[in-house]
């Protein structure tokens, strides 16, 4: 793989980018909103009762006695407490409700963060990377590691597919591995690590158009990158090493 000293804002200019964050930043800023108006939406008001007049008492004289019956009393249902969450699971909403490191990088010269209890080693694309025939676009081959063979992802065509260009392979100069996962996410450059607090961090109420978006960090002007998101959206078309065709997810 050539690797000609261009910097990567050559192909992706800095005002670009920059529009791109604040589109990343409006769309968390309008999910929240709908969230905030979903909570406080006045309740219907109830339907009016309509009562009816009191009927005269009929009596019926009895010409011999009644069994009363008493009402069955039906068992109290039995609840059982809710299983417990898987512990990978666990794992990935503790590191949302403390305190955290995170590593900053840049892909395509958009700035993206993830927690370091998520990543795995980072490796200088010094080597050649293997293509393999018949993969996906964003399936850019095989690295070899020390720990083995790692399948590296094309990860400016998941985070900014409607802003890629071929050019930006030829300027990619890390691997990260994933902790958990045989793949790892190919980048143009690793900064530096920070510690954020939740507060910090403006959280997706729900899933969009950008599931790969965990949140954004205003103060770092970056996107929080959520890893298993991600990693079910490559599960979901063919896996590291299938033959899907990446979905267009800007």
């Amino acid at each position: 793989m050539n690797k000609p000293q261009l910097p990567v804002q050559q192909y992706v200019p800095e005002q670009t980018i920059q529009h791109y964050l604040d589109a990343l930043l409006q769309d968390a800023a309008d999910e929240l909103a709908r969230a905030d108006a979903e909570v406080v939406a006045p309740a219907p008001a109830p339907a009016p009762v309509v009562t009816e007049p009191p009927r005269a008492a009929v009596v019926h004289k009895l010409e011999r006695p009644v069994d009363i019956i008493e009402p069955e009393v039906p068992a109290e249902p039995v609840i059982e407490p809710p299983a417990a969450p898987p512990p990978v699971q666990q794992a990935v909403a503790a590191w949302r409700e403390e305190p955290f490191e995170a590593l900053l990088f840049d892909v395509g010269g958009l700035k993206l963060a993830v927690p370091l209890v998520l990543l795995g080693t980072i490796y200088p694309l010094e080597g050649e990377i293997t293509p393999l025939f018949g993969q996906p676009d964003w399936f850019l081959g095989i690295l070899s590691t020390p720990a083995g063979n790692l399948k590296v992802l094309d990860t400016a065509r998941w985070v900014m597919p409607e802003r890629y260009t071929s050019e930006l392979q030829d300027t990619l100069s890390f691997v990260i591995s994933v902790e958990g996962y045989d793949w790892g996410m190919a980048v143009h450059g690793v900064q530096q690590s920070i510690r954020l607090s939740p507060e910090q961090v403006k959280w997706r109420s729900q899933q969009g158009k950008r599931p790969w978006l965990a949140g954004t960090v205003i103060e770092h002007m970056c996107a929080l990158l959520d890893v298993s998101a991600l990693a079910e959206l490559i599960v979901g078309s063919g896996g590291a090493a299938g033959n899907a065709a990446a979905p267009a997810l800007g």
